[in-house]
């Protein structure tokens, strides 16, 4: 008996030895691993703060970020429009619109911390600012990552931790729930995924995000009662979106846009250019000459052009041992970075027979001068347009519609009004209309334009070189309204026009403060009274150039 229990006992010694050497043997390894670990994260740490340690200098785009709103050039009227959208007691969704290199990025942040001085404002000293770009946003079909909405690590993914070793799927939060109780600023938000767009429509409604996953159970006992509080309840996510877009407001699904205050930043005017290139100048302690500034202005369409340009320009003239940027010193960097001159159009110097200042809109609302001249010769009633006019092509389903232009549609309405009601005989005219430039031209808010030009050409009586025109021509000589009007009238501005025609349904009390008199029309009739030359006097007659001169010019013959 006692001889089996000696036995038991030498065997349960063995086994406790045994089962003793394994954990400690474990236990040396996870002391080994841990060693190892610490080892290697100490090298990388030392990697790290190596690199940390090299830093170059700032570069000038970023020394010359604006930090007021008074450095944010020539956006007077976007930032009055932000301020109203998010400063006040119940702030918006906003879409801003606008070319790059203008401060959209830089006008978001800094309304924010406006609105946080704001006692009005639900926006607390401690709201966030967080930004991404829908272009570089990382998204995948599939769920597994979606850095704007949230993300659930189910767990088979493989760095799923502890949790996931247990069976438990783990919420990751996305931006919008990181921006709650702040501000969401999205750029190129054009560009972001179309399934992101509708979740995030979902989240803008609800204010809250929801996950999935098909390895959430509500009856699991061993998930931890915060993620059942997420499944259940949603992520909280009440923000404030502002997107920022260089796209057209027509390519942003409406869904998005019906929730969003939209904002328009416009396109920096030259002079603008000149106060932002002076400044980075200041900032890079190194003067420039004004001839210079004249030359960028000429070339940069918005403030990033003309801080890069005096960048490279003060590296070309510290490699040649000088302190200061000239004129030769620009021009060389703007014929080696390609730069295009800026394609601002000004009112002629002098009235014209059958030349009239037309008025255009393209991309987000921008204004601009369009041309259109005329000739008209004794001949068989043959009508010629010229210069780029746009065709549509319609996708219906099961077909394509190509659609004829608008801008021949009102010429054709334009050639009816001067027969039927002006009585003119046009079919015993040679007419060509020409839109020059080379740019698209489509439309019908050139019809008054290409009215008042024809009607010139025919009666040989020049057209105001100082009034610029827009409006749609009904079959009747009725002025109808057109879009876009107020980008018209800044760019008739800016163009050196004195005054503007506009349809009377478009007319606005706004526009009675402004340098340029904006006069509403009702009819084709009222057009050609404002703009028709009535009588010349003896210091402009000189410089107008007769139809007959023009003719001869391009080798025609009244």
């Amino acid at each position: 008996m006692d001889y089996a229990i000696n036995i038991v006992t030498v065997i349960q010694f063995f086994f406790a030895v045994v089962i003793g050497l394994y954990f400690w043997n474990l236990l040396r390894s996870q002391q080994g691993n841990r060693v190892a670990v610490e080892r290697e994260s100490k090298k990388e740490i030392d990697k790290l703060q190596k690199l940390r340690s090299i830093s170059l200098t700032e570069p000038l785009s970023e020394k010359t970020r604006p930090t007021t709103f008074a450095e944010i050039v020539g956006q007077e009227d976007g930032l009055k429009a932000l301020r109203a959208a998010l400063c006040g007691p119940n702030p918006q969704h906003v879409l801003v619109y606008g070319p790059p290199g203008v401060g959209k990025t830089a006008a978001a942040r800094l309304i924010l911390e406006e609105a946080k001085r704001n006692s009005l404002s639900p926006f607390s000293s401690n709201a966030k600012f967080i930004e991404m770009d829908a272009t570089t946003a990382r998204f995948d079909e599939r769920g597994i990552a979606d850095p704007l909405i949230g993300t659930v690590h189910d767990p088979i993914y493989q760095g799923a931790g502890p949790l996931g070793v247990a069976g438990i799927p783990q919420p990751k939060a996305g931006a919008v729930t990181k921006a709650h109780g702040g501000l969401l600023f999205i750029d190129e938000i054009g560009e972001l995924h179309h399934i992101q767009m509708n979740k995030l429509l979902k989240v803008l409604e609800d204010r809250k995000v929801f996950l999935e996953s098909s390895y959430y159970n509500s009856e699991d006992t061993n998930i931890p009662s915060h993620i059942h509080d997420i499944f259940q309840n949603g992520l909280p996510a009440d923000f404030r979106l502002v997107g920022a877009t260089t796209r057209m407001p027509q390519d942003i699904p409406p869904a998005i846009r019906s929730r969003c205050v939209e904002i328009f930043f416009r396109p920096i005017l030259a002079d603008e250019v000149s106060r932002i290139v002076y400044n980075a100048a200041k900032k890079l302690n190194f003067p420039i000459e004004d001839k210079a500034v004249e030359v960028i202005k000429q070339y940069s369409t918005n403030g990033r052009d003309g801080v890069n340009i005096v960048q490279i320009a003060a590296s070309v003239a510290i490699n040649e041992s000088r302190q200061s940027i000239t004129c030769k010193d620009v021009e060389w960097v703007i014929n080696f970075g390609h730069y295009s001159r800026r394609p601002e159009k000004k009112v002629p110097d002098a009235p014209q027979v059958g030349f009239v200042n037309g008025l255009a809109v393209h991309g987000a609302d921008i204004g601009a001068i369009t041309e259109i001249e005329v000739t008209a010769v004794s001949g068989t009633g043959k009508l010629t347009i010229t210069g780029v006019v746009d065709e549509e092509e319609l996708d219906v389903p099961g077909r394509t519609i190509r659609r004829k232009s608008m801008a021949k549609c009102s010429l054709e309405n334009v050639m009816t009004v001067l027969s039927n009601c002006f009585k003119m005989d046009i079919h015993s005219y040679d007419i060509h209309v020409n839109f020059p430039g080379g740019g698209p031209v489509d439309g019908p808010s050139a019809g008054v334009t290409m009215a008042v030009a024809i009607y010139s050409a025919i009666k040989g009586i020049p057209v105001d070189n100082k009034i610029a025109m827009t409006g749609e021509l009904s079959i009747r000589g009725l002025i109808r309204p057109v879009g876009g009007v107020s980008a018209k009238i800044y760019a008739a501005e800016q163009a050196g026009a004195c005054r503007v025609l506009i349809p009377k349904d478009n007319w606005q009390e706004s526009y009675q403060g402004l340098s340029v008199q904006v006069i509403a029309i009702e009819s084709l009739e009222e057009a050609i009274e404002h703009a028709l030359m009535k009588t010349v006097d003896r210091l402009h007659k000189d410089n107008i150039i007769p139809q007959s001169e023009i003719l001869a010019a391009a080798g025609m013959e009244i």
